[in-house]
């Protein structure tokens, strides 16, 4: 383990990188939930991308680990399952187009293959390292507020509106009190401090719903998306669903490249830059820039993500990238030092 992973070279231990990773898995745990969520409204199966989630999690942070020995844990990125649901599978839905997830995936897998080709010859690494930090993080700014919006949309904060495109939802709604009761517990705990804040406001959230439900301010209807909060303890429930392997969709290609040609265009630059932010910030983070501010084994850890969206695709998830969540790892382990 020493001789592998340069323990003490890195000024660490066995100890601090066990709390370390934990904190981290707890950290960016809540994708598990959310993306099956989020992928099922393009029509997927949610109890197979939760499988498919978490083996493409587990096989993009192990590449990383091994081949990089960097902190930075990977998943099916946040903005990027929004963009595969929303901005690719709905559109292509309300052509008449069935099954839109499977050109979605293929577009994605060649994404990855893309992406592979692009860290060969070195084009990522030098972006990575060349790009102004301004730009970086503006990107991932950006997406971070689409993604904003999109939660805000779900939880009933936000409406759409003929007159102002946006207005503000019902306030006294159960979703729109739960979701701002969340937020506020998400920033009481991360004021003092708590480890892991999103995870415990993401429980206590939940704790809150089932309370709703209970008494009946909280109602379930799928038609509009409001399902059950309650847990499902049958005894197939554990039972990890097969995901979409290999699921497909290249004939669109032949009637639609140029089409097609855009989704891959679309998911190369929210991709390329999303991971280039992220990388960024979380090198950053654990102080592993080097004087000039460039990342070294830049073009290892690029080869990591894009195997993983690779891997992800293949599995039937959307695009895997490195998760700004390992940050709080980071932070972890350098208060253990």
């Amino acid at each position: 383990m020493e001789k592998f992973f340069k323990l003490k070279e890195n000024n660490t231990d066995i100890k601090t990188e066990i709390t370390a990773g934990v904190t981290t898995f707890l950290s960016m745990a809540y994708i598990l939930a959310v993306n099956p969520s989020m992928l099922a409204d393009a029509g997927m199966s949610s109890s197979g991308v939760f499988t498919a989630t978490a083996i493409s999690a587990a096989i993009g942070t192990l590449i990383m680990a091994f081949f990089t020995n960097y902190p930075v844990a990977l998943a099916s990125g946040m903005g990027l399952n929004a963009y595969f649901t929303y901005s690719v599978c709905i559109p292509l839905a309300e052509q008449g187009i069935n099954d839109p997830w499977k050109i979605a995936l293929a577009a994605v897998f060649v994404e990855g293959i893309v992406f592979i080709l692009l860290t060969l010859c070195k084009f990522r690494e030098k972006l990575i390292n060349d790009v102004p930090k301004n730009l970086k993080y503006g990107i991932t700014v950006g997406i971070g507020l689409f993604i904003t919006l999109i939660g805000l949309s779900n939880a009933g904060i936000v409406i759409s509106s003929s007159s102002t495109l946006v207005d503000l939802g019902s306030v006294p709604s159960a979703p729109f009190a739960l979701a701002f009761s969340g937020f506020l517990i998400i920033c009481v705990l991360h004021h003092y401090k708590v480890i892991c804040p999103i995870l415990w406001g993401i429980l206590a959230t939940w704790g809150l719903g089932m309370i709703a439900q209970h008494i009946g301010w909280y109602t379930v209807n799928p038609d509009v998306g409001h399902f059950s909060v309650f847990p499902d303890f049958k005894g197939t429930s554990f039972i990890p669903a097969k995901p979409a392997i290999f699921a497909f969709d290249f004939s669109f290609i032949t009637k639609n490249f140029m089409q097609f040609a855009v989704i891959v265009f679309s998911f190369l630059f929210v991709e390329l830059f999303d991971t280039v932010g992220g990388l960024i910030g979380i090198a950053d983070k654990a102080n592993l820039l080097d004087e000039e501010g460039k990342l070294p084994k830049a073009s290892r850890a690029l080869m990591a993500d894009a195997v993983g969206t690779v891997a992800g695709a293949c599995l039937g998830t959307s695009t895997v990238t490195a998760y700004m969540e390992s940050c709080a790892g980071v932070g972890q382990g350098e208060e253990q030092a």
